[in-house]
C-alpha cells in the first residue's frame, strides 16, 4: 500500500481526527436529545454525514490558530 507524503500530516491528522470526533460528537448528542432507542444509529449516521465535513473545513481552517496558541502556551 502506497502511503500519503509526509508533508500531508496535518491534513491527513485532520481527517482521522475530525472523523472520530464528529461521529463520537454525533452519537452522544443523538442520544441526548432523543434517546437511544430504534432508529439511532440511524439517525446518529445522518447526525454525522452533516458534521463530518463541517469539522473537517473547521479545523483546516482554524488549525494555524490553535498551532499558534500551542506554541503560545507551551516551552519550546
Amino acid at each position: 500500500m502506497k502511503k500519503i507524503p509526509a508533508k500531508y500530516s496535518g491534513i491527513v491528522f485532520t481527517f482521522y481526527a475530525t472523523m472520530l470526533m464528529a461521529f463520537i460528537m454525533s452519537a452522544v448528542l443523538v442520544a441526548l436529545n432523543t434517546g437511544i432507542g430504534s432508529g439511532w444509529p440511524m439517525r446518529t449516521l445522518r447526525a454525522y454525514v452533516l458534521a463530518w465535513p463541517v469539522a473537517f473545513v473547521s479545523l483546516l481552517l482554524i488549525r494555524p490558530l490553535v498551532l499558534k496558541l500551542v506554541a503560545w502556551s507551551t516551552e519550546a
